[in-house]
């Protein structure tokens, strides 16, 4: 029996720009999936979405998470 990696999925934060998108899928190990989410505001309570996710291992999955809110952060101000 093959012993595979887990493989872990970041959300993709509907309103991130393309670019971002890109530049994280060049960058880093990770493929972008889709991943259908329950949407938890106002008027949706319970509808469900399909989002995009990066999945790879936990160590890429880190430095993604970390990578994607400095270029949020850079993008915002």
């Amino acid at each position: 029996m093959i012993d595979e990696e887990q493989l872990f999925d970041i959300v993709i934060p509907p309103g991130v720009p393309q670019k971002i998108i890109l530049d994280i899928t060049g960058k880093f190990d990770v493929e972008v999936v889709d991943r259908r989410e329950k949407i938890k505001f106002a008027n949706m309570e319970g509808d469900e979405r399909d989002l995009l996710a990066f999945r790879g291992k936990l160590e890429v999955m880190q430095k993604v998470e970390t990578y994607m809110r400095d270029e949020l952060h850079k993008f915002v101000t």
